[in-house]
């Protein structure tokens, strides 16, 4: 199992990086796949799929992450981007009124949060790329989320022992918390300063991006852990079984998800658009 996990993790660390560096086209297919993807893995969680068929509401669901990304891709106008996220919620409740009493109100609002959670959430990964100095910004994501796993993983294995999530996490402990987020922090003043720094000539940004990791560090652990309530409120112990040794894509990008747009919107405060 470790050798499956390990070999996983590398493949999966490789294509991040072409992914990444290539942008573009490129970065916005896999984004779109790994979108369309977790938002599967979700429905199937929560009891929206209905086994061996399509339902209406992931019709809705694939439409509205398709225009959505569509717009992000060809236009990236906010507007037409909200204008997806809305029609979305139309479209639900559309199909709501006129099935109705198929589906409760509850898979109304559980279908439209997974659409927000897993694909317009992801959309900042991409959207960062985009953004001014995006292909310096873009590794800030992968600090405060893989980054901050691996410190957590690393600094709990040797020194944890204080559990702060007992029932949800049993395994988390509080110096694995804050080794994350110090290991997030000292990672980015170390790109900061040996890279970023080059890149962005006007302003000192090594301060300013530890400022944004430790906070983009800290809503991967909270991500992390929401993905795995969110698991066991359904009793399941992985989201799928896409990445062997991993789970699915829920399982891997779980961290990912919540701290891309932390990261796109704070650079772009602290930064520049």
């Amino acid at each position: 199992m470790f050798l499956t996990r390990l070999i996983s993790g590398v493949v999966l660390v490789l294509i991040a990086l072409c992914t990444l560096i290539a942008g573009g086209p490129l970065l916005a297919a896999v984004t779109f796949f790994i979108a369309i993807v977790g938002y599967m893995e979700l429905t199937k969680a929560a009891g929206v799929h209905t086994k061996g068929k399509i339902n209406g509401l992931e019709v809705v669901g694939f439409l509205g992450i398709t225009a959505y990304y569509a717009a992000m891709f060809f236009s990236g106008d906010p507007v037409l981007l909200c204008a997806a996220v809305v029609g979305v919620f139309m479209a639900d409740m559309a199909v709501y009124v006129v099935t109705f009493p198929k589906y409760s109100s509850e898979k109304i609002a559980e279908n439209f949060f997974h659409f927000i959670y897993a694909p317009v959430m992801l959309s900042f990964l991409y959207m960062t790329r985009q953004a001014l100095y995006g292909q310096y910004l873009v590794w800030l994501i992968l600090i405060s989320s893989w980054g901050c796993d691996t410190c957590a993983y690393l600094v709990g294995i040797c020194i944890g022992k204080k559990k702060i999530f007992p029932v949800l996490s049993p395994k988390k402990s509080l110096e694995g918390c804050i080794g994350g987020l110090a290991g997030a922090g000292l990672l980015a003043a170390a790109y900061g300063y040996f890279l970023m720094e080059q890149a962005v000539e006007d302003k000192s940004v090594t301060l300013i991006l530890v400022f944004i990791c430790v906070v983009g560090a800290i809503a991967s652990q909270v991500g992390d852990l929401a993905a795995s309530a969110i698991k066991r409120n359904h009793n399941i112990k992985d989201y799928g079984r896409l990445i062997p040794g991993h789970g699915g894509i829920m399982d891997r990008f779980d961290s990912v998800i919540v701290t891309a747009p932390m990261i796109y919107f704070l650079a772009a405060l602290l930064i520049g658009r």
